[in-house]
């Protein structure tokens, strides 16, 4: 059977929304009818994301956890289910496609009730407690990463990838030389190509140890190399004064909207490993450093982290361990020894798997088969 139409649901963060969107457009591109049903407290602004990307998207009534507002989540669950129940039978999907969180348990519910295939997706290395708790009706459960935990599942568990938006694959072929001169271009700065550039970031929030700890890690290391810093919102401050007294070429800013030139141009990476980052490096071919974020649920940076060290892909540091000296000590040896990091980097291309989306859209169609 040609899957025509499908169904996406996604709740909570925007880990569950962007990999579930990529999938939409890739779907819509190739000739399918698709659907977002989103959930969470950024269901709105998350349709007007997607209806900007030419996919149709329905925002439900937001249910709080019950533990929170037993009433609220009641109300919001039962709302859910009843607009849920009127989008399916108005669009009448062959499938549905969860992309994890436990705010899509109205969606999933009703999907089940009128016997739409279920299929789950997970952008981590461990599938999480919802797509557990799911997998009892699904067909499968998709991993972005070959999952620690595939026996905790009731269903057939298979690796997918972690769908990224097409944009990446473009970029991920862009010459060094190029990236420079966009990010020289986009913040007046004067990168050159014949100094290693190692970026840091610890996603949209931040992350604290990489603030503290790396700018006076690179004061020590000395010179030689060029770093891009992305400290998060509102912490800019904390890593300006680390490199007040630098003796290298040094960018700070909070976010930038220019993360593939980023990668580009990335010689080395200190980052976070949530799934779609950690995807994003495979993807670019990158070295790095992961050091989870300590607090992700279940541990899963750590898991995703793991995947990429295993293979010799990754150096994994836990946050804890990222001390002055640690970095400082890491970053000579990238100093010193560059063809080492280059074929970690090397190693961390092959893990990626760039048509993630497609692949998952196929798993589908051949299980209504």
């Amino acid at each position: 059977m040609a899957l025509e139409r499908l169904v996406i649901s996604c709740g909570g963060t925007g880990g569950h929304f962007f990999p579930g969107l990529s999938v939409a457009r890739s779907f819509q591109d190739n000739g399918g009818r698709v659907l977002l049903l989103l959930s969470g407290i950024h269901a709105e602004s998350q349709k007007e994301i997607a209806e900007k990307s030419g996919i149709r998207a329905v925002a439900l009534p937001p249910m709080p956890h019950y533990r929170r507002n037993p009433l609220r989540f009641i109300k919001g669950f039962v709302s859910g289910y009843r607009k849920t129940g009127r989008e399916l039978k108005n669009f009448d999907p062959q499938a549905l496609l969860g992309m994890g969180s436990f705010a899509t348990l109205p969606v999933v519910l009703a999907a089940v009730k009128k016997h739409i295939p279920l299929f789950l997706h997970d952008g981590n290395a461990r599938i999480g407690r919802a797509n557990r708790f799911f997998s009892r009706w699904a067909k499968f459960a998709a991993s972005a990463f070959p999952a620690v935990n595939s026996a905790d599942c009731r269903c057939q568990v298979m690796v997918s990838g972690m769908p990224l938006r097409p944009e990446l694959r473009e970029f991920a072929g862009l010459d060094k030389t190029e990236a420079l001169a966009a990010l020289n271009r986009e913040f007046n700065t004067d990168f050159t190509a014949d100094k290693p550039l190692i970026l840091v970031t610890g996603g949209s929030q931040g992350a604290a140890v990489f603030n503290t700890v790396l700018p006076e890690a690179f004061y020590s290391a000395g010179s030689g190399f060029q770093v891009f810093h992305l400290t998060g919102k509102g912490k800019l401050s904390d890593a300006e004064k680390g490199y007040a007294k630098a003796g290298f070429p040094v960018k700070i800013v909070e976010t930038t909207s220019k993360m593939a030139e980023l990668l580009a141009a990335a010689d080395l990476v200190f980052s976070r490993s949530g799934g779609s980052t950690a995807a994003e490096l495979a993807l670019f071919g990158k070295p790095s450093v992961l050091v989870p974020y300590p607090y992700a649920a279940e541990g899963h940076q750590s898991d995703n982290a793991r995947h990429f060290a295993d293979n010799g892909a990754a150096k994994l540091v836990e946050n804890s361990d990222l001390t002055v000296s640690c970095a400082t000590e890491i970053i000579r040896e990238f100093l010193l020894d560059k063809e080492k990091w280059l074929k970690m980097g090397n190693n961390m291309k092959e893990l990626s798997i760039p048509d993630a989306a497609e692949k998952l859209i196929d798993g589908i169609s051949r299980s209504l088969d």
